[in-house]
C-alpha cells in the first residue's frame, strides 16, 4: 500500500491552515508544515522558545547559531517577527492565543484524547514538555501521525493505551492515509489518499470510522522524505 511520507503529510496539513492564523508547529512532521506554506499566505508561526513569526530554514550563508526554533533548526525570521522570552511565549500558549497547534502523536482517541510521548521509547521520553501547554490551551490542536505502527497495529483507538499528553483535545487528525476530524460521534473522515478504499481504512482503524458527505480523495505532489 503507497503511503504519504513526511514531507507529502506536512503538505497535505499546510492545504488546510487558513489565512490570518497564529500556528504553533510541534518537533518531528509538524516542523515541515513550514515548508509548505504558499507563497503570500499570510500565516504567523510561533516557536514556544519565544519567536513570532517563524522564516524559512536558514541557508547556509544566513545561518545563525541564536536563532533557532524549538527544535534547534536555524531559522529565519519573517516580515515583522518578534522575539521574547519564555514567560511571553508560554503566556500566549496558556491564555489562549494560538489558532492551531500542530502536534506529532503515537496514539489518538476517538473522543480527542492525545498521546504523543512515551517514557518507554528510547529516544522519545520521559519529558512531556510544553506539549501539554499547546495541547490544552490552543483554540484547535491537530495531530499528524502514521495511521498504524511499523507492526501494522492502529494508532486511531478507541481510547488511548500510552499516558495521555491531553484530554479531548485533538480536533482534527493528518495520517499517511487519511484527514480524520474528532466529532461528538467520533472519528470521521474528510479525505482519503487516491488508491485506499473504506474497508481498508476501516480494517487500519482501532475505532469505528464514519465517513463525511463530500469526502474528497486526493494525491499528493513527489516530495523527498
Amino acid at each position: 500500500m503507497i503511503k504519504l511520507n513526511r514531507e507529502q503529510m506536512a503538505w497535505r496539513v499546510a492545504r488546510d491552515i487558513p489565512n490570518g492564523a497564529l500556528v504553533n508547529l510541534g518537533l518531528g512532521i509538524p516542523v515541515l508544515v513550514s515548508n509548505h506554506l504558499p507563497d503570500g499566505c499570510n500565516v504567523m508561526l510561533q516557536s514556544e522558545n519565544g519567536v513570532v513569526g517563524v522564516g524559512p530554514i536558514a541557508s547556509e550563508d544566513q545561518a545563525d547559531a541564536d536563532l533557532v526554533d524549538a527544535g534547534s533548526r536555524r531559522i529565519t525570521l519573517a516580515p515583522g517577527a518578534s522575539i521574547v522570552d519564555s514567560v511571553s511565549s508560554f503566556a500566549m500558549i496558556r491564555g489562549g492565543h494560538i489558532d492551531i497547534t500542530v502536534l506529532g502523536a503515537f496514539e489518538v482517541a476517538s473522543n480527542g484524547d492525545l498521546a504523543n510521548w512515551n517514557s518507554k521509547v528510547p529516544d522519545k521520553g520521559p519529558l512531556v514538555g510544553g506539549a501539554m501547554d499547546l495541547a490544552g490551551c490552543s483554540k484547535q490542536t491537530w495531530a499528524v501521525m502514521a495511521h498504524t505502527t511499523r507492526q501494522g497495529a492502529p494508532r486511531l483507538l478507541e481510547r488511548c493505551e500510552l499516558p495521555l499528553t491531553g484530554k479531548q483535545c485533538v480536533t482534527r487528525v493528518y495520517t499517511d492515509l487519511a484527514v480524520v476530524h474528532v466529532t461528538e460521534q467520533g472519528f470521521e473522515v474528510h479525505a482519503m489518499l487516491d488508491g485506499i478504499s473504506r474497508d481498508n481504512l476501516c480494517d487500519l482503524t482501532g475505532a469505528p470510522l464514519h465517513f463525511a458527505d463530500g469526502l474528497e480523495t486526493f494525491r499528493a505532489p513527489e516530495f523527498p522524505g
